[in-house]
Formats: structure tokens, C-alpha cells, sequence
């Protein structure tokens, strides 16, 4: 029952890291305009994402427009859409696996080695989704603060960090929790198999099948009626 509901507990952590990952890839929050000074009044604030660029006006109108071009892109901006379009599918895949390896779940049968290797391999691929969700996050959020603290920039080129990459964080650190924990199932099954106390067997003795025992067991028993015979008579 304990292992059902850590089980559970491991496909919701992945299925909020899925959730977070898929939405991070369609919001446009991963530049934010960044305005520097205190005589400035913001009308505008323009978003920068994988897939378009916004304009918000007093946060009433907001207008969007994709980037007219894939062989225009910026290699980064390529690189990390790439990236981010195979952490869903992974993703996708992970939560899938972890629902048929479940022990609630009649998917498989009953066969515990086909559920563990299951459970692994969801383990094993959150993670690895994870990894991929931070690599274009954490590059674009260091593009980001570099050209902020860069002095040659002029201050209206300049953005902040987005909502999009905070939330990528946070779903690389469900992806990871959920990861770990099926991940754990193996390395338990695999201790739980292994005895505690090993016994070591003496090479000069040889081991006593059981029908052997049951021979002793047999002479024994009429050892003991002819010795009783004897003291008898």
C-alpha cells in the first residue's frame, strides 16, 4: 500500500513537472523588457519567447506576432525550441511509462521485474527531461543577465528574466523529485533481494540434499528401534 501511493505521489510530481514544461514552451515571458531609470513611464512592455514576440499596452491591449521565419532564427533561439519541443514528447512519454509500471495499475500483469525496469525507465527519462528543460532555461537566463550588466548595451536592448524561465525551473525540480522516486523502487528491489548475512559454506563439507536428510532421518529412526531390542532382550 505504502509503495501504491509513493508510486502516486511520483506520477503527480512528473505529471505538474509535464504540465509546467508543456506551458513554459508556449508562453512568450522569456525576455521581459527591462526599463532603467526612474523618470521613465512605461507604456509598453514587450515579451520575447520560442515562438513570437508581444507587446503589452498598460496591460490592456496586447498584440502578438510569430517570427516570420525557422531559417531566420538566431541559432540559440533554434537550439533552445528544439530543446524544449523534445522535453514535452519525453515528458509525455515518462508519464505514460510510470501509468503502465504502476502497482495499481493491471498493465503488465503481475510480473514485478517487468513493473521495476518500467518504473526505471520512467525514472530515468523524467530525468533526463529535466536536464534537457534546464539546459535552454539556464542559457537564456545567462544571455540574459550578461547583456544587462553589459555596459556597451544600450539600456532600451536590455531584458529581464521571464515568467517562462522561472516556471522551467520549477517543472525541471517536480521532473527531478518525480525521477528520483522511481528511480528509488530499483535500487530498494535490488537491496531487498540481496541478503542481509550471507551465509559462507565450509568447501570441506559437503551440502545435505534433502533426500539425504530424509535417509539420515530414516537410519536414525531405526538405529534407535534396534538398540531398543537389544535392551529388551
Amino acid at each position: 500500500m505504502a509503495y501504491c501511493g509513493l508510486q502516486i505521489i511520483g506520477l503527480v510530481l512528473g505529471g505538474i513537472g509535464m504540465v509546467g514544461t508543456f506551458t513554459a514552451t508556449l508562453l512568450p515571458q522569456w525576455k521581459v523588457s527591462a526599463f532603467i531609470g526612474g523618470n521613465i513611464v512605461v507604456f509598453e512592455t514587450m515579451w520575447e519567447g520560442l515562438w513570437m514576440n508581444c507587446v503589452s499596452q498598460l496591460n490592456i491591449k496586447t498584440q502578438c506576432r510569430f517570427y516570420p521565419s525557422v531559417l531566420a532564427l538566431p541559432d540559440g533561439l533554434a537550439a533552445a525550441r528544439a530543446l524544449m519541443c523534445i522535453a514535452v514528447v519525453l515528458s509525455i512519454i515518462a508519464f505514460v511509462t510510470a501509468i503502465i509500471g504502476m502497482k495499481c495499475t493491471q498493465c503488465i500483469g503481475d510480473s514485478k521485474q517487468a513493473r521495476k525496469i518500467t518504473l526505471l525507465t520512467a525514472g530515468v527519462v523524467f530525468i533526463l527531461t529535466a536536464i534537457l528543460v534546464l539546459i535552454p532555461v539556464s542559457w537564456t537566463a545567462n544571455g540574459i543577465i550578461r547583456d544587462f550588466r553589459n555596459p556597451f548595451i544600450p539600456a532600451p536592448r536590455k531584458r529581464e528574466l521571464g515568467a517562462a524561465l522561472y516556471l522551467g525551473w520549477v517543472s525541471s525540480a517536480f521532473l527531478i523529485a518525480g525521477g528520483a522516486i522511481y528511480c528509488s523502487f530499483h535500487c530498494y528491489a535490488s537491496k531487498s533481494r540481496s541478503p542481509r548475512y550471507p551465509t559462507i559454506q565450509n568447501p570441506e563439507v559437503p551440502a545435505i540434499l534433502p533426500s539425504s536428510r530424509h535417509h539420515l532421518h530414516k537410519t536414525k529412526h531405526a538405529s534407535a528401534g534396534t538398540l531398543s531390542m537389544n535392551s529388551y532382550v
